[in-house]
């Protein structure tokens, strides 16, 4: 097995359009650096939800349900908040309560898994649950909704969420991370990438020369994905034959994207929104993205959000759930984290395809929630 290393915080064919004029303050180590100015105080518009720079001015006036269409948050909302993104979210509570001085959302920040299933111990105990689970992950967000936990979201807050995204009306995804392929424009070009992640051994070019980020969560979803679409011994002969080719291994994916930019790497396998980010600090960068189709390395996972079937403040929650789908929302995870949007009208950032443009995968994203076969595997062909 190759050792980890780590790099200094930093149709399908090119993406990545209009990122040269881009610049964005330098990473320092893996903070975002998408959060923007903090708001000045009083009327709360548009512009505070989006972040700055030339790319986000170049962004329009979408069509959508705005914050002013929706009923007022107001009262307390206790919030579990999973995943390590309390910093991005908390920036978009913040602009909720300058909104709504009466609304006082109360957040307990764990991992989404760890969350989901002290909710699943405090459903069997009879303690008292929050009203909204907010979590980075379908996975969790599956979790929670087998034990039956949740309460069914109205469809006039999911109608503008392709249905893939609000499976059973149980929760909605509110940002979505694609699978992809960043590669190095001065070594090859996006037609040098096979449109099958399952071809990626069989291709030359990429001896000793393409990263992967096998102890991070996105990639063992990625190869959950893999298990449940190709199956275990198709997924044992995938891992075994990339590590063959020399796959070399990453603390995370920010540094295999890193890497492909410098030309340590010719192709990696990451996030999308992880190029954008080395794009946005190195505007010339060599890099750009391709997507595969239909399979799991075009996976698309999404942070989403659930309202507890015993809340007692149902209608809050649900209204709640429908503010992070409105145009600001949207566009505060499409311009602060380069997530995308799961609203189809509102586009990401970078010229990459709407989310309905991708092809993921034929895939229920609750079973992504199954991860321990995959650590089994990985664990079995030495790759952990």
């Amino acid at each position: 097995m190759n050792a980890p290393r780590c790099g200094p915080p930093v149709g399908r064919r090119r993406f990545l359009t209009g990122l040269g004029a881009a610049g964005a303050a330098g990473l320092a180590g893996c903070a975002n650096p998408f959060a923007g100015p903090e708001p000045d105080a009083g009327e709360v518009t548009l512009d505070d939800f989006r972040g700055s720079g030339p790319l986000v001015e170049a962004r329009g006036d979408y069509e959508g349900t705005r914050i002013d269409d929706l009923p007022a948050l107001s009262g307390p909302l206790t919030i579990y908040l999973g995943g390590g993104e309390g910093g991005v979210y908390g920036d978009l509570l913040d602009l909720l309560r300058r909104i709504y001085p009466d609304f006082d959302p109360q957040v307990n920040e764990a991992p989404s898994a760890q969350l989901a299933n002290t909710l699943i111990e405090e459903s069997r105990g009879g303690s008292t649950r929050p009203d909204v689970f907010w979590s980075i992950d379908a996975g969790s967000l599956g979790i929670v909704a087998d034990e039956g936990l949740f309460s069914a979201l109205p469809g006039d807050v999911v109608e503008s969420v392709p249905r893939t995204y609000h499976p059973d009306d149980q929760w909605v995804g509110v940002a979505g991370r694609a699978r992809s392929v960043p590669y190095n424009t001065d070594a090859m070009s996006a037609d040098d990438v096979p449109e099958s992640v399952m071809a990626f051994p069989e291709t030359g070019a990429f001896r000793d020369a393409i990263g992967w980020a096998p102890s991070y969560g996105a990639f063992q979803s990625f190869v959950t994905a893999m298990r449940l679409v190709e199956g275990e011994a198709a997924t044992r002969e995938w891992l075994e034959a990339m590590m063959d080719l020399g796959a070399q291994s990453y603390n995370n994916e920010f540094f295999v994207s890193n890497a492909v930019a410098d030309g340590a790497l010719r192709a990696g396998f990451a996030n999308h929104y992880y190029a954008l980010r080395v794009r946005a600090s190195r505007p010339e960068a060599p890099l750009d993205l391709a997507f595969t189709s239909g399979d799991a390395g075009a996976l698309v996972n999404v942070a989403g959000v659930g309202v507890l079937a015993d809340s007692g403040r149902g209608d809050l929650a649900a209204n709640f759930a429908h503010h992070l789908l409105t145009v600001e929302a949207q566009e505060f995870f499409a311009t602060r984290s380069f997530a995308y949007p799961t609203v189809a009208d509102i586009p990401p950032v970078g010229g990459l395809p709407t989310i309905d443009e991708l092809d993921p995968p034929d895939l229920d994203l609750s079973e992504l929630s199954d991860l321990q076969p995959t650590l089994d595997l990985m664990r079995e062909v030495g790759l952990l």
